[in-house]
């Protein structure tokens, strides 16, 4: 009976298996290095806001606290987000003509919200109630960074479900005493260990990690 294949087709067919699980996987890994970049993440990237407001201007330059203009922060899950009145506590004083500023005296002229960029934006599914995370001695820094340092706000992190439970399971790696909560120059890995599982154990710190945790 003649031979159908020649035999260079057994080495064919094994260099066409492996390419194809070697293509698969470098499929798959591609797709989750774009996952984990700045293109969806959005990390590292300035959301540019209708109103250039400077975090490092307002907190690092003049001393401004973080509650002054987030006044839920401590009370809700929400931060809050301030409105044009606490803006123009200020600016109906200072930089009352400046042109950058045309947008929020329009705003408290007419008495319209001015619509912030949001720039940490949980999916709907995740539950993240800001009052808690800061009665247990988890500061703003943690999850935004050294906002004292950013002209424009940006990410700092991805806001991945295993960047939330790094904390969750090593709260010890970010506790911090709650008089440092609003202080960004503040290191908890700076202080000693046994000093912060002893605010784990003042705080009641018992962070689980188990779905219903955050998705309700």
């Amino acid at each position: 009976m003649t031979q159908i294949f020649p035999p260079s087709s057994n080495t064919i067919s094994k260099v066409s298996i492996f390419g194809a699980v070697l293509v698969l996987g470098a499929a798959v890994w591609g797709w989750g290095a774009v996952l984990r970049s700045p293109y969806i993440t959005l990390v590292d990237v300035v959301r540019a806001p209708p109103v250039a407001s400077s975090h490092k201007h307002h907190v690092s330059g003049l001393g401004i606290d973080c509650r002054y203009c987030h006044t839920s922060v401590e009370e809700s899950a929400f931060a809050g987000i301030p409105s044009t009145k606490v803006c123009m506590s200020c600016h109906s004083q200072v930089w009352t003509d400046a042109e950058i500023l045309a947008p929020v005296r329009e705003s408290y002229r007419d008495d319209r919200s001015i619509e912030w960029t949001r720039v940490h934006d949980l999916p709907d599914f995740s539950y993240f109630p800001h009052a808690i995370h800061l009665k247990k001695g988890i500061g703003c820094s943690s999850c935004h960074g050294r906002v004292d340092q950013m002209p424009l706000m940006w990410q700092t992190s991805t806001l991945h479900m295993e960047w939330c439970l790094e904390c969750h399971r090593e709260p010890e790696a970010f506790v911090r005493p709650r008089a440092e909560l609003f202080n960004m120059r503040w290191n908890p890995l700076e202080q000693p260990l046994d000093v912060r599982r002893a605010l784990i154990e003042e705080y009641g710190v018992k962070p689980n990690d188990d779905c219903y945790t955050c998705h309700r």
